[in-house]
Order: structure tokens, then C-alpha cells, then sequence
């Protein structure tokens, strides 16, 4: 089962869009992060609300079934909950550089 997030569209500097949950909409950034240095760093950083407070980080994927690439996204704020969401950004079909942000359920 998979539950939209919210919804981004893609910019130079990655995508900026909106995190529409239960109880939190906040606007969204997802940038290229230009200072990874290491593996284990993510490929994006996640900012949120209008002071751009950073709540998670975004990896480079690629799909085991189809081969193509996505970013698997980390969550985690106070306002979030406390746990961490995982999620996923998919492409929305039909509507170019439009992309959805999948709640991906690990339990």
C-alpha cells in the first residue's frame, strides 16, 4: 500500500513542492547535496517550512525489477511524529518533471 506525501516538481537544483500530511503541510525542498564526499552521504537533502529546517536526506536508487533510478527518501522532524518515514519519489504519469512522494511502509 502506498500513500502520497505530497507533491514536487523538478528544479535545477532538484525539486520543490509541498508535504501534505494529516497534520503538517509544509512547503518542500529536495537539493542536490554539493558536499557529499562519501558514500554513505546522501544524494539530496530534504528542507521543509519557511525557515528551511533540514529534515532528512535522499539517496539514489535504482529499481531491482524495472533498472531505472529513484530516490529513496528518509524523514524525521518532532512535527513528523517519532519514527522515521521512508518514502520514495516516483514520476507522476503524464505530467513531465511532476513527481510524488510514496510513503513506503517498512513494518
Amino acid at each position: 500500500m502506498a500513500n502520497a506525501l505530497g507533491y514536487v516538481s523538478e528544479t535545477k537544483t532538484g525539486f520543490e513542492g509541498t508535504l501534505a500530511m494529516m497534520n503538517l503541510s509544509a512547503a518542500i525542498r529536495i537539493e542536490k547535496n554539493a558536499e557529499k564526499a562519501q558514500d554513505g552521504q546522501p544524494d539530496f537533502r530534504i528542507y521543509a517550512g519557511e525557515t528551511s529546517t533540514e529534515i532528512g536526506g535522499g539517496w539514489m536508487r535504482k529499481s531491482k525489477v524495472s533498472g531505472r533510478d529513484y530516490v529513496s527518501l528518509t524523514l524525521a522532524d518532532p512535527q513528523i511524529g517519532p519514527r522515521r518515514i521512508f518514502a520514495n519519489l516516483a514520476p507522476v504519469k503524464g505530467q513531465k518533471g511532476r513527481h510524488v512522494i510514496l510513503w513506503n511502509a517498512r513494518d
